[in-house]
């Protein structure tokens, strides 16, 4: 059902027999209309049995009204709190579509409603991490199992019979600030399928998240003392949460000075429903709410972007992560970047098509494209990257495939390039295992 082989709207098919099971509906965030939605077209009306989320990004949940409104009355499950941050997300995803109808002359948006997203939370349902369940109107078993990606993610273990099929999601194996390492099955896996996200990125060898924490102190420090600012683009949901909390334990250690930090709105109410939940999920800093113990300065944003307004010697924690058209974090470092004081961190992964990707692989003095519709700007600021991300390394991701040796691993969420690094590694190390590359709509017999 995903249109294309790289990241982009995730929604997979799973059919046994009278059984069909849908693995998340996400949109495209790098495509506009309709052809950001996976093609629904491949599953008749009413047909499904259930629809299982892997967690609450838009590229994994985006189009969840879309395909419940052709799957009326199909039980939606999830985590809880993926259902939760996953209503607060697509209530935003409606007045970002309402806003582009108009911007952009879309004249498909807003594909579903405030009062549509009412109408079917009734129909999800939420399961607990490790706790196998029916999934109804079927033969199969399933468990959620924590991801350590953001809040609620979680990889899917679904068995039939003797058959297993395991479904990764978005993953990370190691602690990051607030998000736990996922704890994933070891074992009696038949079929993996695994996000490939960063499988062009060859870590450095002497690589740690608390050296890359100083570098980012370090920044933060040197650009205070230009009297300049820094601008963080970020998601809304989990990189906002992860920096906040990162910039807590800098200013306890003594490594970052005092000043404010400023989040847009979708952040600061996905904040509030992290600090809700901050004993109940797996996470680092149990209990800890964010908005209440925090050491720095949150500053949220009013409703209107307007209210966001310059200042020296601020932190601005800004989404979208990839600065798309018009975003917050877009709109922000048109005049931003022209000021050689201020400073931009990227902690997070850029499609190429994005216009964070441009400014991250700019050079100082060039003309930088951030909104079509306007003059580029010209970048003095500082671009810096750091290596925060919420995705597994390539190599952690393989040593998880190799462990498991299952029957067939089908590589998914990622560009063509990252693929290719783990079917050539895989052709070596697990000569057994069948290696799948599916292209859009493309059917595989799993058995």
């Amino acid at each position: 059902m995903t249109r294309r082989r790289d990241i982009g709207a995730n929604s997979y098919l799973l059919e046994s027999g009278k059984n069909k099971i849908i693995i998340d509906s996400g949109m495209d965030p790098g495509t506009a209309g309709l052809d950001a939605l996976p093609d629904f077209g491949m599953v008749a009306s009413n047909s499904a049995d259930a629809i299982l989320i892997s967690h609450a990004h838009h590229d994994h949940i985006g189009s969840l009204p879309v395909l419940q409104r052709r799957q009326r009355g199909t039980n939606v499950i999830m985590t809880e709190t993926t259902g939760e941050v996953g209503s607060a997300m697509l209530h935003n995803s409606v007045n970002v579509m309402t806003s582009q109808r108009e911007e952009l002359d879309i004249k498909e948006y807003p594909m579903f409603t405030h009062r549509e997203l009412d109408e079917i939370r009734p129909s999800w349902m939420y399961r607990d991490f490790d706790k196998p369940f029916v999934v109804p109107g079927t033969e199969v078993t399933a468990s959620f199992h924590n991801a350590g990606h953001i809040i609620g993610s979680a990889g899917i273990l679904m068995k039939e019979g003797s058959n297993s099929v395991f479904y990764t999601g978005d993953v990370c194996f190691e602690n990051q600030t607030i998000a736990k390492a996922a704890d994933f099955p070891q074992s009696d896996v038949d079929v993996l399928i695994m996000e490939t996200t960063r499988g062009t990125y060859e870590r450095p060898a002497d690589y740690s998240r608390k050296a890359e924490k100083e570098k980012l102190a370090k920044l933060i420090r040197e650009t205070f003392d230009a009297n300049g600012s820094v601008l963080i683009p970020v998601f809304a949901l989990g990189k906002t949460q992860e920096l906040l909390l990162m910039m807590h334990e800098l200013s306890r250690e003594g490594l970052m000075p005092s000043m404010p930090v400023f989040l847009g709105g979708l952040g600061t109410k996905i904040t509030v429903l992290y600090d809700h939940y901050s004993e109940r999920v797996p996470r680092n800093y149990p209990g800890f709410r964010l908005l209440e113990d925090i050491d720095i300065l949150v500053a949220p944003q009013g409703r209107r972007r307007r209210e966001i307004t310059y200042q020296s010697r601020a932190i601005y924690l800004l989404s979208s992560g990839m600065m798309s058209e018009k975003t917050t974090s877009n709109t922000f470092a048109y005049r931003f970047i022209e000021n050689p004081k201020n400073a931009v961190a990227f902690v997070g992964y850029t499609d190429v098509e994005t216009p964070g990707y441009r400014l991250r692989t700019a050079k100082v003095g060039d003309q930088v494209v951030l909104n079509r519709e306007v003059p580029p700007s010209t970048l003095h600021a500082r671009v810096e990257s750091f290596d925060f991300s919420a995705h597994a390394s390539r190599e952690q991701l393989a040593e998880y495939a190799e462990k498991l040796k299952p029957k067939k691993v089908i590589l998914v969420h990622g560009e063509v390039p990252s693929q290719d690094w783990f079917e050539k590694r895989f052709r070596e190390t697990m000569p057994g295992t069948e290696v799948l590359l599916p292209e859009a709509d493309k059917v595989f017999d799993l058995w």
